[in-house]
């Protein structure tokens, strides 16, 4: 790699070089306002000051690209511009001051013209690092900008230079190519102002100011000199020296890059109305008071432009409106049609009578995939399974995801023609793989002849997916639950008796406490299962015929948490495995495995707990015999409140009496 020109940091200080630049500056300015001195000193103002400030600026420029690597083409374009004005100027000075009659055009002319295509390639250099994703009506407000406001200064200024060239066409040539250049020159300032949203950092400042006062200073000094009435040592001088300073500075100062510019709202209408009004308004004033050729066309192609301008605007909020109206009808997750769209799809299909059938799909085993796999692994499984289902619909309609795990699909056809649809979307929401297997459930609605309203339609589809559901859930937990008692009672016979007992006590307890249908087949299920842990546990331990080491009941406790884990890997019963866990928890706090108190505990646990505790008691165990149910009663109450929940408690000693009554009669 080229290595790059080091410069001795106190022979090049950018913040001392440009404050000693503008200070000069400022020095001249004043000398030209205040006018002090006589005849030789304004001959060294004029020409020696005014050159040395030149030169300074120019090579100030150059050294920007000498010494750093970044946007070295750019600045290096804008400094050989820069400094071929400054030789083109020197030339002059020396050349021709003292003519009476100054040759044109000469060498002069060709370095000061060799500035304008320079920076201007310079700054599109710049813009172009500086910037990105510039959209294409940013770079149209700009050229509008430009094209008015150089079609402005035409109609100013243009007239005067048209009426004083004379000659060969290379002398008009060579008078008109200035002010050309000079209304270019504020021109692109313009658009770049257009193009970067009129945010603009310190370097932009300055070099953008730096073209402004120079190309207005120009022009103000080919007026004058068109009307006869320059005269050298004017502020107009200084808009030369001024402007190229500007620009040189502008080179050192601290980049700020602007990734993406977006103009939006007020503004970005104000932009095109504003230059184009600028433009119609000198259109308007040519029907007056006509105006030359430049500043017609100028102004005619901007008008022009803000035709294209609306047309570009009319065509990007379609786009928006239709990319917002796709937005606002599609899942993000999944790409399908959400659940507006499909409400309206169906809603459309009723109202037309046209021949549907509606499938509503809830996937089996989603939420335990979510947990032992994570959210993302849920979402990510969610948008293959949308990708399928959106496969597999397309023969027959449209799949929608209708939110959570709920999908739906909307096909041609009637009762007769269902099941191939359905089974293709069956097919597309299975997935499988080490520990986990996911299905779905389905609700299908035919119409028009099962709904003539939309929400007829989704209630019956919800009804039948659910039915769909409970029933396969029945079935699925029913094969476990026996699978699991089979393992129980072969470990030990002795288990079907007390867990039958103990079923049958929790279920009177329930109803004698009110519980819901659907709770109280809960209750039975926990129950039927409480003691399923109990498989780890060895046979050493629970027919011990003694009292249990301290060791054996610490490994005995286990068996609530060993229950729970069983059970929570059979997606059918995971419900009641918290259930499980909480069975040996006590009011007071002192139970186990997490030594919840009162409330805390759930209510199905402190059920079964009091429930087993009197069986164990009226049953026996091996280190302890059995009895009586009084006996039994008599102890539970005195441990309510602190081990047993005392309503609980009531509730067991209530149904036993009523139980025995009924056996005496």
């Amino acid at each position: 790699m080229r290595p790059e020109l080091r410069l001795p940091a106190r022979l090049l200080n950018p913040t001392l070089g440009s404050a000693g630049l503008l200070a000069a500056v400022a020095s001249y300015v004043a000398l030209l306002l205040t006018g002090v001195g006589g005849e030789t000193f304004d001959q060294i103002r004029d020409v020696g000051f005014y050159n040395a400030l030149l030169v300074v600026s120019a090579l100030f420029c150059l050294a920007r690209p000498a010494r750093q690597q970044e946007a070295r083409l750019a600045w290096l374009l804008v400094g050989l511009g820069l400094l071929a004005w400054v030789i083109g100027d020197l030339y002059w000075e020396f050349a021709f001051a003292d003519l009476d009659e100054v040759p044109f055009p000469s060498v002069a002319d060709a370095f000061y013209l060799t500035l304008y295509p320079l920076v201007y390639a310079g700054l599109v250099l710049l813009l172009k690092s500086r910037l990105q994703d510039i959209r294409a009506d940013l770079w149209l407000d700009g050229v509008i900008a430009g094209l008015s406001i150089a079609g402005l200064g035409a109609a100013l200024v243009f007239g005067v230079f048209v009426e004083a060239t004379g000659g060969d066409p290379i002398t008009v040539a060579t008078n008109l190519a200035y002010p050309i250049a000079d209304l270019g020159l504020i021109g692109v300032v313009v658009v770049v102002l257009g193009i970067t949203g009129w945010k603009i950092d310190r370097a932009w400042g300055c070099v953008l100011a730096g073209c402004v006062v120079f190309g207005v200073a120009d022009t103000g000094y080919l007026y004058q000199t068109a009307k006869g009435t320059y005269v050298q040592g004017t502020i107009v001088d200084a808009g030369w020296v001024a402007g190229i300073a500007l620009i040189a500075i502008a080179a050192w100062q601290p980049r700020r890059a602007v990734v993406a510019v977006r103009v939006e709202g007020l503004w970005a209408f104000a932009f095109p109305t504003i230059f184009g009004t600028v433009a119609l308004g000198t259109l308007v004033y040519d029907h007056f008071r006509p105006v030359n050729t430049v500043a017609l066309a100028l102004t005619t192609c901007a008008v022009g432009a803000v035709i294209v301008r609306m047309a570009m605007t009319f065509r990007r909020n379609t786009a928006l409106l239709d990319m917002s109206r796709r937005d606002a009808e599609t899942d993000t997750l999944t790409g399908l049609a959400n659940r507006r769209r499909l409400l309206s799809d169906l809603e459309a299909r009723i109202e037309a009578g046209v021949p549907t059938i509606f499938l509503l799909f809830d996937l089996n085993g989603f939420k335990s995939y979510n947990d032992a796999f994570g959210h993302p692994a849920g979402d990510s499984l969610l948008h293959r399974l949308a990708g399928r289902l959106g496969e597999a619909a397309k023969p027959y309609g449209r799949a929608y995801r209708m939110g959570g795990d709920e999908f739906c699909v909307i096909a041609d056809g009637d009762a007769e023609g269902r099941g191939p649809i359905v089974v293709a979307s069956l097919r597309a929401l299975h997935d499988e793989g080490e520990g986990f297997q996911i299905s779905s459930a389905y609700g299908a609605v035919v119409l028009p002849g099962e709904a003539h309203e939309l929400s007829e339609a989704l209630r019956i589809a919800d009804t039948r997916l659910y039915g769909n559901k409970d029933s396969r859930r029945a079935s699925a937990s029913r094969q476990t639950r026996e699978v699991l008692l089979s393992a129980l009672y072969e470990r030990d016979s002795s288990f079907r008796g007390h867990l039958s007992a103990v079923v049958q006590l929790a279920r009177a307890v329930g109803e004698r406490l009110a519980l819901p249908d659907e709770v109280l087949q809960e209750l039975v299920l926990a129950a039927e299962l409480h003691d399923v842990g109990k498989l780890a546990i060895p046979d050493a331990i629970l027919s011990k015929p003694g009292p249990l080491s301290e060791d054996e009941w610490a490994f005995a406790h286990h068996h609530s948490l060993i229950g729970e884990r069983i059970l929570a890997a059979a997606p059918a019963l995971a419900r009641i495995a918290p259930t499980i866990r909480s069975t040996h928890e006590r009011i007071d706090g002192m139970g186990y495995p997490d030594g919840l108190a009162g409330d805390d505990i759930p209510l199905l646990s402190r059920i079964i707990a009091v429930c087993d505790a009197f069986y164990a008691m009226t049953e026996g165990r091996p280190h302890r015999p059995a009895v009586s149910d009084e006996h039994a009663m008599a102890e539970l109450r005195r441990c309510s409140g602190a081990q047993f929940d005392r309503a609980v408690v009531d509730a067991l000693v209530d149904t036993r009496r009523e139980q025995q009554i009924q056996l005496v009669a």
